[in-house]
C-alpha cells in the first residue's frame, strides 16, 4: 500500500500540469498538431491511472484542448469520475470540464443524476454551487424533471450564496421542463422579498426573463414590482424592472399613469448611463400606451429628448449610438419634439463612425416636412459628394430616395424638383442603387401625368448621353437606368419634341455593351418611338423622313439580332420582321401609322405590391390534389437489373482529365503576404473603426506582380452631363414661395392676432403642384386590404412557447414534481408498489405493530385537522394568530410535498383568478394612480397570513402543509373577502418582521378581535403649505447606515418647487450628501411638487453608535409659484431615529434560542413593568413585532418569547409575560446595556401609546 502511494506521488511529480500544455504548445507552433496528439496520448495514460489527483490533472488539459476545438467526447465518463470526487479542487475541475464538454446527446449524463443529487444535498455548499453551476450549462429534459424537487428545496436554504444559484437555475429547468413552472413558482415569487439583496436580484432577473418572452403571465406581479422599483438603490436591478415595466405596459395602459412620475424622477436623479437609457426607453412605451386622452405628457417627453441630447453630445461613441437609437423610438410617436434638434442630427452626418452616420440618416427618414423635405435632400447631397467608401455613399442615396418616396410621395410639393434630383442622382460613380433610381423614375412618370413632358424630356437626355452610363455596365449599375430612360421614352413618346433623335440614340453601336434586359427594354421602345415618327411624318407628308427612319432601323436591328441574350435576339427578329412588311407596304402606297400606333395603344397602371397572393383560388380547383399520380411505395428489390452500368478504365478520362490532386500549402512568403493583404483590406474596410491614419510613403512595388491595385478616383467635380436641369433652382423658388406667403399672413396676423401664429408652421400652407396617382392593377375577384397574409407567429422550435402558462390558476391534480420516494402518502391513503403475496404476509406480520402505531397517528391527525377547519369555518374564515406548539414540530406533521396541494375546483381556480385580477385593478384604480408615491396607509397586521417557520432548514414538506392550509383557509374566508369594503381591503398589509411559528386551537367565544391598524410613519413637520412624514428602513448588510423615507405633500393649489433639504449633524450621525459636498450643504430634492399631490424622497444618514436614540434637527426650503409670483419659505423639523429602528427582524429556531441565553453572551439584561391600552395578549405581540420588529420564537399562553438582532451584530432576546389588570412585564438581554434599555424604552412608548 505504501509503495503504491509512493508510485502514485512520483507519476504525479512526472506529469505534466496545464501550465506546461500551453507552454509546449506555444513551443511547437510548427508542428503544433503532432504535439497535441502525443500530449493526447500523454493524457490517455493519465486517465488509466488510480489516483484521482492524476485523473484531475488530466481532465484540466482536456478541458483546454477542448476550448481549442479538439473532440474529448470520448473522455465522458473519466470526467464523471472526477466530478464524483469528494475532494472540493478536484470536483471543481470535473464541473467545469463538463460544463465545456457535455451536450444533450451526451449518453452518460443518465449516470449523473444521482451524484448531482447528492452534490446538491453536501455539507459544504461550495459542492453544491459547484454542481449547480456546472448543471446549468448541461441540463436536459431528464435531468430537469429528476433534479427539479432537489434545486426546490434549496430555495430555503440558510445560506444565501445557494438560494441565490438555486433561483438562478430555476431558469434552466423550466426551459428544459417547463411543468415544473407553475409548482415552482410560488416559492419563486417569494424569493422576490428574501433578505439577501443578490437572491432578490436573481429572482427580479429570473422573473424579468420569463415574462420577456410572456408578459401577459406575470401582470399580477406589477405591485411588487413597483415596489421593488421605488424602494431599491440597485441599478442593474432597476434596469431589469424597467424593462418588464417597458414589455407590461401596452398590455395594460393603466399601469403607465403609475409609472410615469417614478421613472421621470429616476431620469432627474441618476447618474448612471446604462439606467437613464433604460428609463427614457420605458418612458417613450408608457407614453404609447397612454397616448389617448393624457395631453399632460408632453413635459416628459421634452425631459426625454433633452437628456438624449446629452447622450448623442457626448465624446463616447457608444452612448451616442444609443441616444441616436432612442431618439428614433420618440420620433415614430411625437416627431415635432425630435424635428427641433434637426442641427444635432445632421452633425452626426459628419461623425467617423459608419453605424452612427447610418442611424442619423434613420432618424431623417421621420423629420421630414413639406417645408425642410428640399433643404434636408440638399445637404445629404452634400455629404454624398464628400463620402469616403462606396457603401456610405449608397446608403446616403438610398436614403434620399426612401424619405422622398415615403407615404406616396407625400412630402414632394414639385416632382420636377424630385425628378432633377433622381437625374443628378446618376452621376453618382461605383453605386449599386442603379434599379432602384431606375424604379423611382417608372413610378413617377406612371402616376404623376403633370410630370410626364418634364420627364420625357429629362429621360431624352440621358438617352443622349448613354455612352457614358454604359460604360458602368456591372449588375444593378448606374446603366440600370438607361432601362427606365428607353421605356419612359418609348412609352411616352408623345412629348418627345424630337422622337427621331432619341431613336437614333438607342440605335447607336455602344448600346450593345448594356445588360441584356436593359436591350430587350431597348428593342421593344425602338419600334414605339418608330411609331411616333411615322405618325407624324405621315401628318406631315414627309416621305424622305419616312424613308430614312425605315431604313436606319433596317440597317440597325441585325446588331441586336446578333446579341447573346436570348429575348433580345427574340424581339429583335419579331421587331424586323415587323419593319420588312411596314415598308413592304409602303412601297405600295398604303399609310401605316394607325396600325403601327395601335400595337401600343392603353393606359399603362402600376400592378399593386399583393396582387399575386390575392389572386382568387378558381372554384373546383384544389392546389393540394396530385397532378400526376404519386409515385408508387416499391422497393429497390423490385426494379431488376443492375444498378449501375459498368464502365471500361478511363473511359471518362476526355471528359475529366485532371485528377484529384493534393491540397496546396502556401509558403511561409506567401502566407506573410497574405496578412499584409489582408491588414490592407481591413484598413479600406468601412466597418472597420480605426483611428487616424498617417500619410503613406510606401509604395506597391514589393506586392506581387499578379496583383494590380485598384484605386478611387476622387472626384473634386461630378460627372457633368448637358442639357440636365439642377435642383438648387427649385430650393429658391420654394422659398420665394415660402416669403410671400409670410408676407401675406403678417397682414393677417394683424387682424387675427397671435391665434394663426401656430398655423404657419402647418405643412398644410405649401401648395402641392402634381397630383399622384393612386390607381393600381388587382386581379379580377381580389379582395383590396392590407391583410399582407404574413404568420406573425413565434417559431415552432422557440422554448419559451412551452413557458406561456396561467400562473394564477390553482395547481391540478396532475401538476405535480416527480418524488424521490417508492411510496406517496396522500390523506391518509398509501399507494406502495405490489410484492408477491408470500412476501406481503412476511411484511405484515413482521410490521404489524408499527402499522397500528401509525394508524393511531392518522387518526389523531384526521381528528385534529377536522377541529381546525371547524374552528376556522366558525370564526367567519377569519386566520387565527396563534398556533399549538403540537403542530410546529416538524416530526409531527404530514409529509406532503409539492406535489401535493391542494387541488381546486374549477369554480375555485375562477375565484382565485378573478381575486387576484379585483386585487390588481383596485391597485392600478386607486386615488394615486397618477402619483407613483404616496404616504404609506395605515397598516394592520395580518399574521397568519404567512407563517414564518422557526427554522429555514425546515423540510420543504412541511413548508408544503403550511401552504395547503393556507388554501383552505383562503377558500373557507372567500365569500366574507367578497363582503368586505375594498377601502378597508387597503388598509391591510403584511406587517415585515412578524414570525408566528406557532397556532393554538381557539373557539369561538376566545376568538380575539381584528388587529388595531399600525403604519410605520410619522409626522415629522407640517405648515399651511407642506406636509412631511417619515419611516426609517436599514439593512442588515450597511451596519452603520439608516435610510429616512420621506414623504412631501403639497397642501396648496399652487407648484412647489427647488425644495433642499439640510439636517445638522452631529458627531455621531450624518447626512449622506454629494462628492465633495461639506457638511453645511443641502441635499436637493429630484423633483417639483404639483397642486395637491405628494412625492417621496430617501436620504442616507451615517451613524457611528446604535445604542443610543438620535435627534437630529433639519430644515427644508422651498419656493411656492403661484399665479402673483413666487414665495420662498422654509420648514423645520427634529428628526427622531429611536434604537428600535436600527432592529431587523431575523427568525430563529426554539433550540438556538435556548442555546443563545445559555451561552453567558448576553451579559446584560434589563425588566420594566407596566400598563398598556390593549389587554389582548395576541395585539400586543403584533404591535412589539410592528413596531420595534421583533420575530416570535415561542409562545405559551400569555407568555412569548422574542428575537431581534441589530444590523451591527446585536443580539436581542425578550420575554413578555401578560399581568394581571392589563400589565405587561419585559425581561430583555443584550450584548450592550444601554441598547436594551432603549429599546424597552421603544417597545413601552409603543404599547402606552393610544
Amino acid at each position: 500500500m505504501a509503495l503504491r502511494k509512493v508510485k502514485g506521488t512520483l507519476e504525479r511529480a512526472m506529469d505534466k500540469n496545464m501550465q506546461d500544455l500551453v507552454r509546449g504548445i506555444r513551443n511547437h507552433k510548427d508542428n503544433e498538431a503532432k504535439y497535441i496528439s502525443e500530449c493526447l496520448d500523454e493524457i490517455k495514460q493519465e486517465l488509466r491511472q488510480e489516483n484521482v489527483a492524476g485523473k484531475a490533472n488530466a481532465v484540466s488539459k482536456l478541458t483546454y484542448l477542448q476550448m481549442l476545438g479538439y473532440d474529448v467526447s470520448w473522455a465522458a465518463f473519466n470526467i464523471i469520475e472526477v466530478m464524483s470526487s469528494t475532494k472540493f479542487t478536484y470536483k471543481r475541475i470535473g464541473y467545469l470540464s463538463a460544463a465545456q464538454s457535455f451536450h444533450d446527446e451526451t449518453d452518460v449524463l443518465m449516470l449523473t443524476t444521482n451524484m448531482i443529487r447528492k452534490d446538491l444535498s453536501a455539507q459544504n455548499m461550495y459542492d453544491a454551487g459547484a454542481a449547480l453551476s456546472g448543471l446549468a450549462c448541461f441540463i436536459t429534459p431528464d435531468l430537469a424533471r429528476d433534479l427539479a424537487n432537489d434545486i426546490m428545496t434549496l430555495l430555503s436554504s440558510t445560506k444565501p450564496y445557494l438560494r441565490k444559484k438555486a433561483v438562478l437555475i430555476l431558469y434552466k429547468v423550466f426551459l428544459k421542463f417547463p411543468e415544473a413552472l407553475r409548482p415552482a413558482f410560488p416559492r419563486l415569487k417569494d424569493k422576490l422579498e428574501d433578505p439577501d439583496t443578490g437572491v432578490q436580484s436573481a429572482a427580479v432577473n429570473v422573473i424579468c426573463e420569463l415574462a420577456r418572452k410572456n408578459p401577459k403571465n406575470y401582470l399580477s406581479l406589477a405591485p411588487i414590482f413597483f415596489k421593488l422599483m421605488t424602494s431599491s438603490t440597485n441599478n442593474w436591478m432597476l434596469i431589469k424592472i424597467i424593462k418588464l415595466f417597458g414589455a407590461l405596459t401596452p398590455l395594460e395602459p393603466r399601469l403607465g399613469k403609475k409609472l410615469i412620475e417614478p421613472l421621470t424622477n429616476l431620469i432627474h436623479s441618476t447618474s448612471a448611463m446604462s439606467l437613464l437609457y433604460e428609463c427614457i426607453n420605458t418612458v417613450i412605451a408608457v407614453l404609447v400606451s397612454i397616448s389617448s386622452g393624457v395631453p399632460s405628457h408632453s413635459a416628459s417627453i421634452q425631459l426625454c429628448v433633452q437628456k438624449l441630447r446629452i447622450l448623442i453630445e457626448d465624446s463616447d461613441q457608444n452612448l451616442k449610438y444609443l441616444g441616436l437609437l432612442a431618439m428614433s423610438r420618440i420620433l415614430k410617436t411625437h416627431p415635432k419634439s425630435v424635428q427641433a434638434h434637426k442641427d444635432l442630427i445632421l452633425q452626426c452626418l459628419d461623425d467617423k463612425d459608419e453605424s452612427i452616420r447610418l442611424r442619423a440618416l434613420d432618424l431623417l427618414y421621420g423629420m421630414v416636412s413639406k417645408k425642410n423635405l428640399m433643404e434636408i435632400v440638399k445637404k445629404l447631397m452634400i455629404h454624398m459628394d464628400r463620402a469616403e467608401g462606396s457603401h456610405y455613399r449608397d446608403e446616403l442615396l438610398a436614403k434620399i430616395i426612401e424619405i422622398c418616396c415615403q407615404s406616396n410621395y407625400q412630402y414632394i410639393t414639385n416632382f420636377e424638383w424630385y425628378i432633377s434630383i433622381l437625374v443628378e442622382l446618376t452621376r453618382t460613380e461605383g453605386t449599386h442603387h442603379g434599379r432602384l433610381i431606375a424604379s423611382q423614375m417608372l413610378d413617377v412618370a406612371i402616376r404623376v401625368q403633370a410630370i410626364r413632358h418634364f420627364a420625357v424630356a429629362q429621360m431624352a437626355t440621358l438617352l443622349d448621353n448613354a455612352h457614358i452610363l454604359a460604360n458602368n455596365s456591372q449588375r444593378n449599375g448606374i446603366c440600370e437606368v438607361l432601362y427606365a430612360a428607353s421605356w419612359i421614352c418609348g412609352e411616352f413618346s408623345e412629348h418627345l419634341k424630337d422622337p427621331k433623335s432619341a431613336l437614333e440614340a438607342m440605335l447607336k453601336p455602344k448600346v450593345t455593351n448594356l445588360p441584356g434586359h436593359i436591350q430587350s427594354i431597348f428593342v421593344q421602345n425602338i419600334i414605339k418611338l418608330y411609331s411616333a415618327v411615322l405618325v407624324k411624318a405621315e401628318v406631315e407628308e414627309d416621305t424622305e423622313v419616312l424613308t430614312e427612319t425605315g431604313q436606319l432601323l433596317l440597317d440597325k436591328l441585325p446588331m441586336f439580332v446578333q446579341s447573346a441574350d436570348l429575348e433580345v435576339q427574340e424581339r429583335a427578329c419579331c421587331v424586323l420582321q415587323l419593319m420588312k412588311y411596314v415598308i413592304k407596304l409602303q412601297d405600295k402606297g398604303m399609310k401605316m401609322s394607325d396600325d403601327v400606333s395601335a400595337l401600343f395603344t392603353g393606359e399603362l397602371n402600376p400592378v399593386a405590391s399583393k396582387a399575386q397572393r390575392k389572386v382568387p383560388v378558381p372554384e373546383g380547383l384544389d392546389l393540394d390534389e396530385w397532378i400526376n399520380p404519386p409515385p408508387s411505395d416499391s422497393s429497390d428489390e423490385d426494379i431488376g437489373g443492375p444498378m449501375f452500368l459498368p464502365t471500361m478504365e478511363n473511359e471518362h478520362r476526355l471528359t475529366y482529365q485532371s485528377e484529384t490532386k493534393k491540397g496546396y500549402e502556401p509558403t511561409e512568403k506567401e502566407l506573410n503576404e497574405q496578412r499584409e493583404q489582408r491588414k490592407v483590406d481591413q484598413m479600406n474596410n468601412p466597418h472597420y473603426l480605426k483611428a487616424e491614419q498617417k500619410a503613406r510613403k510606401g509604395s506597391y512595388n514589393d506586392v506581387d506582380g499578379g496583383y494590380i491595385p485598384v484605386s478611387s478616383i476622387d472626384l473634386s467635380v461630378p460627372l457633368h452631363v448637358p442639357g440636365f436641369r439642377t435642383s438648387d433652382k427649385y430650393i429658391q423658388l420654394a422659398k420665394e414661395q415660402q416669403n410671400s406667403g409670410r408676407k401675406s399672413k403678417k397682414k393677417r396676423k394683424h387682424r387675427k392676432g397671435r391665434k394663426g401664429r401656430g398655423d404657419s408652421e402647418s405643412d398644410g400652407d405649401i401648395p402641392v403642384i402634381h397630383a399622384v396617382s393612386s390607381a393600381i392593377e388587382m386581379p379580377e375577384g381580389a379582395n383590396v386590404s392590407d391583410d399582407g397574409g404574413e404568420d406573425n407567429t413565434r417559431p415552432a422550435d422557440d422554448p419559451h412557447r412551452l413557458l406561456d402558462i396561467n400562473l394564477d390558476e390553482p395547481l391540478k391534480p396532475d401538476e405535480r414534481l416527480p418524488v424521490r420516494t417508492h411510496r406517496v402518502v396522500i390523506d391518509g391513503l398509501k399507494i406502495e408498489e405490489s410484492p408477491t403475496p408470500a412476501a406481503e404476509e412476511k411484511h405484515k406480520k413482521k410490521h404489524r405493530k408499527e402499522k397500528e402505531r401509525r394508524k393511531e397517528k392518522k387518526e389523531k391527525k384526521k381528528e385534529r385537522k377536522e377541529k381546525r377547519e371547524h374552528a376556522v369555518n366558525d370564526a367567519g374564515g377569519e386566520p387565527n394568530l396563534l398556533v399549538s406548539p403540537e403542530e410546529e414540530s416538524p416530526e409531527k406533521v404530514t409529509p406532503v410535498t409539492i406535489n401535493s396541494l391542494p387541488n381546486g375546483s374549477p369554480e375555485q381556480g375562477q375565484a382565485a383568478v378573478e381575486d387576484k385580477t379585483d386585487e390588481l385593478d383596485f391597485w392600478l384604480s386607486g386615488s394615486d394612480a397618477a402619483s407613483p408615491v404616496k404616504l404609506a396607509p395605515e397598516v394592520t397586521a395580518t399574521p397568519a397570513k404567512e407563517v414564518v417557520l422557526t427554522s429555514e432548514e425546515e423540510s420543504p414538506k412541511v413548508t408544503e402543509e403550511k401552504h395547503s392550509k393556507k388554501k383552505k383557509e383562503k377558500k373557507t374566508k372567500k365569500e366574507k373577502k367578497k363582503s368586505r369594503d375594498k377601502k378597508r381591503k387597503s388598509e391591510y398589509e403584511e406587517a415585515e418582521g412578524i414570525a408566528t411559528p406557532s397556532k393554538e386551537h381557539v373557539s369561538d367565544t376566545e376568538l380575539p378581535p381584528p388587529l388595531p391598524p399600525m403604519s410605520s410613519y410619522q409626522l415629522l413637520a407640517e405648515n399651511p403649505a407642506i406636509k412631511m412624514v417619515y419611516e426609517t428602513r436599514v439593512t442588515p448588510q450597511q451596519g452603520h447606515n439608516i435610510v429616512a423615507s420621506i414623504v412631501f405633500s403639497n397642501l396648496t393649489s399652487s407648484h412647489v418647487k427647488d425644495l433642499e433639504f439640510n439636517v445638522l449633524d452631529s458627531l455621531n450621525t450624518k447626512l449622506v450628501r454629494g462628492i465633495g459636498a461639506s457638511q453645511h450643504d443641502v441635499v436637493k430634492v429630484p423633483f417639483v411638487l404639483l397642486p395637491n399631490a405628494q412625492n417621496e424622497g430617501q436620504f442616507a444618514f451615517t451613524v457611528e453608535s446604535i445604542s443610543m436614540p438620535q435627534k437630529l434637527k433639519g430644515t427644508l426650503t422651498y419656493i411656492v409659484k403661484t399665479e402673483d409670483g413666487s414665495t420662498h419659505d422654509k420648514l423645520d423639523f427634529r428628526i427622531h431615529l429611536p434604537c428600535s429602528s436600527f432592529i431587523v427582524a431575523v427568525p430563529c429556531k426554539g433550540s438556538d434560542f435556548a442555546e443563545l441565553l445559555s451561552s453567558g453572551e448576553l451579559d446584560e439584561k434589563f425588566s420594566t413593568k407596566f400598563s398598556t391600552t390593549d389587554s389582548e395578549f395576541s395585539h400586543i405581540l403584533a404591535k412589539i413585532c410592528f413596531y420595534t420588529h421583533f420575530t416570535v420564537v415561542e409562545q405559551v399562553d400569555n407568555t412569548a418569547s422574542l428575537y431581534a438582532k441589530s444590523v451591527q451584530g446585536h443580539h436581542v432576546c425578550l420575554l413578555v409575560k401578560q399581568l394581571a389588570n392589563s400589565g405587561i412585564s419585559i425581561d430583555g438581554k443584550s450584548t450592550d446595556s444601554s441598547l436594551i434599555t432603549n429599546i424597552l424604552d421603544d417597545v413601552k412608548a409603543c404599547l402606552t401609546t393610544a
